[in-house]
């Protein structure tokens, strides 16, 4: 195993989800089950569904703890072709203020509290503890790297983790902001023989949501992969009573972008879980 390898292994054991980059620092693209993600955008799939990828190509979404993806021949063959580590700031509870020249180097001392220091080939990464939406640009020479984006490992850098300020948090807020479409409601079929839907109590149904809502937001690594599992989840249990209401898919789609799914995938997700239940 090379030293990029073992590297990566060690800060993934430290919680931080890790995956390898190409030699020109980009992640790795799309393999042939995947192209255009086909699949839906679901990587390291374990369980039956339309996406059976383990490759590492699903950029910033493939980032992992995982042990036992880490060291599968997919992963251990592309660590092999790796020039360099990505990591994924939000799912380590991060956010990385990337100074991209000297002058945005000199705003941040200026303006931004001490907190731990990398260098870059041509600047710093300012790393804070907490998590905000990803941006570029947010003003000159200086980008948002946290959820919903990848970071390229330079080391551990110098001195400690401090807060997210609000001077960044108000960066990421005036940033603008991607729009967002409406959840796309999915049609179901009514139980055969039209008998009695159990989902009619209110609480077993809400009870389902909930739980649902909760595992997506819990997710710190392979957010496409938890989300498309919840989301055949919840076909599995509600999706053929008819019960599930527009109001019930849009509270899953929500907690699914907070969490940095586009509403694409939200859509593409639902309609894979669809398909591989039959409906």
């Amino acid at each position: 195993m090379n030293t990029i390898a073992t590297t990566a292994l060690g800060l993934a054991e430290r919680g931080l989800p890790v995956l390898p980059l190409r030699a020109d620092k980009r992640p790795f693209g799309n393999c042939r089950a995947c192209e255009d993600l086909a699949c839906g955008g679901q990587p390291n799939m374990a369980t039956p569904g339309p996406c059976v990828c383990l490759w590492p190509c699903h950029g910033w979404a493939a980032a992992t703890t995982d042990p036992a993806v880490l060291a599968s021949p997919q992963w251990t063959a592309a660590w092999r072709r790796a020039r360099a580590i990505g990591y994924h700031p939000g799912g380590a509870g991060v956010t990385v203020v990337d100074l991209d020249d000297p002058a945005a180097v000199a705003w941040a001392r200026t303006t931004l509290p001490p907190t731990a220091t990398v260098a870059t080939t041509r600047g710093e990464h300012w790393i804070y503890r907490g998590t905000v939406r990803s941006a570029n640009g947010v003003r000159p020479g200086v980008d948002l790297k946290s959820l919903m984006s990848y970071a390229r490992w330079l080391g551990p850098g110098t001195g400690t983790l401090a807060e997210l300020p609000e001077t960044v948090r108000a960066l990421a807020e005036k940033a603008p902001s991607p729009v967002r479409p409406a959840p796309r409601a999915v049609a179901v079929p009514a139980p055969a023989g039209g008998g009695q839907c159990r989902h009619r109590s209110p609480a077993y149904l809400e009870r389902g949501i909930a739980m649902a809502e909760q595992r997506i937001t819990d997710a710190t690594s392979a957010i496409h992969t938890t989300v498309y599992r919840t989301f055949l989840a919840v076909l599995s249990a509600h999706g053929r009573c008819g019960c599930l209401t527009e109001a019930h898919i849009g509270r899953l789609f929500t907690a699914a972008q907070a969490k940095g799914e586009s509403p694409r995938h939200c859509t593409t997700a639902w309609a894979n879980a669809t398909a591989a239940l039959g409906m």
